[in-house]
């Protein structure tokens, strides 16, 4: 069942919203964007008015004189002089231009950082379903969008209104005034009216920035299943986990019981812990335990020994200590050495006695082990002995 927009009520996650840009879904102020791109026009307009405007003013002048040599071939001249006059004045207003997209884009990488992708630009049904298309459309982001958009026109055309009503007398003066003088007050009162949009456009920014984002993150927002999912992603099936770690047992087993035939001993509990041990006095410091195991892997490592003729010893204070304080291919602890040196003398009698081919005697030892490592001696009435 496919999760509606009131399921997804959680936030959303550090990898959902990673996902989400490389689709480019990235919170982007359109409002920001004009600010900065307006306030730098304007910005250099102030530092660089008085260039502008003697530019101006000389492709003016350039534009309204004329010769009469022009008369004799008026289209040659036109056409020349209107791409002379064109090219001065796209040097004019290049690094103008330059300038203003390049805070532009920084604008962009203010509000949700750079964020290449070729993702929007893959043919998708929904960007052509009018259904998909009519919910864009009518969606609370739409709604919001185009209240905020009328909201600024407006607010732009009163502060626009309200500074020509006051300046409406400046305007017709420039009517009287030389050709220098008059572009020069018109940049004056220019500057002066879009420092007051620049106003606008500043105030909106500081609320749409963060607007977005919240947006952005409504948008992104999660139900429950998607969450389990994604963990699910990050984790890993529990049910494949719980197979690998199933097989990986079965395979530390299958090389456990491998190892019992090589032992020299396995000592038992008389059928509920079986440890096998093992020791070389060339290559081992101390005796180590090859296989280990309860109830029916002991039973299981019991049978391997018998096969293979390993002494079993029915050590059951030994037998519990080894399995509780031992790990498997490691030593056995130092406080059981006495214990274990006891039961590896009588295994390796008992082989002296079976080469001479004579029936062994030997009593089978009753090796003492340290109190506080029989867990039958601990508080817990469940351990087993």
């Amino acid at each position: 069942m496919a999760d509606t927009a009131q399921d997804r009520k959680l936030p959303a996650t550090e990898r959902h919203i990673e996902k989400a840009r490389t689709e480019g879904q990235v919170a982007r102020s359109r409002d920001l964007g004009h600010f900065t791109a307006l306030g730098l026009a304007v910005a250099l307009m102030a530092v660089l008015a008085e260039l502008f405007t003697q530019r101006s003013a000389s492709l003016l002048h350039d534009g309204f004189v004329f010769d009469h040599q022009a008369l004799l071939d008026p289209r040659s001249t036109m056409l020349g002089a209107l791409s002379s006059l064109g090219a001065q004045a796209l040097w004019i207003l290049l690094p103008l231009f330059g300038a203003v997209l390049l805070v532009a884009l920084l604008s962009g990488w203010i509000c949700g950082g750079w964020n290449f992708t070729w993702e929007p630009l893959q043919p998708k049904f929904s960007k052509i379903d009018p259904f998909s298309g009519l919910g864009r459309v009518f969606s609370a982001q739409s709604l919001t969008e185009t209240l905020k958009s009328c909201l600024l026109a407006v607010l732009m055309g009163v502060v626009a209104g309200f500074y020509l009503r006051h300046h409406w007398m400046e305007h017709a003066e420039l009517l009287a005034m030389p050709l220098p003088a008059a572009l020069a007050a018109a940049s004056k009162i220019v500057l002066g009216g879009l420092l007051w949009i620049i106003a606008v456009l500043a105030t909106f920014a500081l609320v749409d920035v963060p607007l977005q984002r919240q947006l952005l993150l409504r948008r992104l927002r999660m139900s429950a299943e998607e969450v389990k999912q994604e963990f699910k992603q990050l984790e890993g099936n529990p049910y494949i986990k719980a197979r690998v770690r199933q097989r990986m047992l079965e395979m530390g087993n299958r090389r456990m019981m491998a190892a019992v035939p090589g032992a020299d001993l396995v000592v038992m509990n008389p059928s509920h812990y079986a440890v096998a041990l093992k020791y070389d006095e060339s290559v081992m410091a101390a005796p180590r335990v090859v296989a280990k195991g309860a109830d029916q892997v002991a039973l299981r490592i019991r049978d391997l020994a018998l096969q293979a003729k390993v002494p079993v010893l029915q050590a059951p204070p030994l037998a519990r200590a080894l399995y509780a304080h031992t790990e498997l291919d490691q030593e056995v602890p130092a406080r059981l050495f006495s214990a274990v040196a006891q039961v590896l003398a009588w295994v390796y009698q008992l082989r002296d006695a079976m080469a001479q081919g004579r029936q062994s005697e030997l009593v089978m030892p009753q090796p003492e082990v340290p109190v506080d490592l029989d867990p039958a001696n601990s508080a817990d009435p469940g351990a087993r002995t």
